[in-house]
């Protein structure tokens, strides 16, 4: 059985009371599609020159507890950690 909707609509004669407020008021403003196409982000972030990759890695509980230990920014140390080891083993 589904539930009814919790949500009131306006009716029409409110929605036509809205909008003659926001037609009414002077801090209203309604960029042309010009306008409005210079305010749209482009592109976002820029892209990493070398970005991190998600993966899922399984290690012992006793590893990921002495890192998450040290507080904030433990996987950063994990991920030092690892590549520290690299520069003195050949893998």
């Amino acid at each position: 059985m589904k539930k009814p909707s919790k949500l009131i609509r306006n009716t029409p004669a409110e929605e036509d009371e809205i909008a003659r407020g926001i037609a009414a008021d002077p801090d209203t403003f309604v960029p042309s599609d010009e306008q409005f196409a210079q305010m749209k982000r482009r592109g976002g972030r820029p892209k990493l020159a070398n970005p991190k990759e998600a993966v899922t890695v399984r290690y012992d509980a006793d590893i990921i507890e002495r890192f998450r230990a040290s507080g904030d920014g433990w996987q950063t140390r994990m991920n030092n950690a690892l590549r520290d080891w690299l520069k003195t083993h050949h893998v």
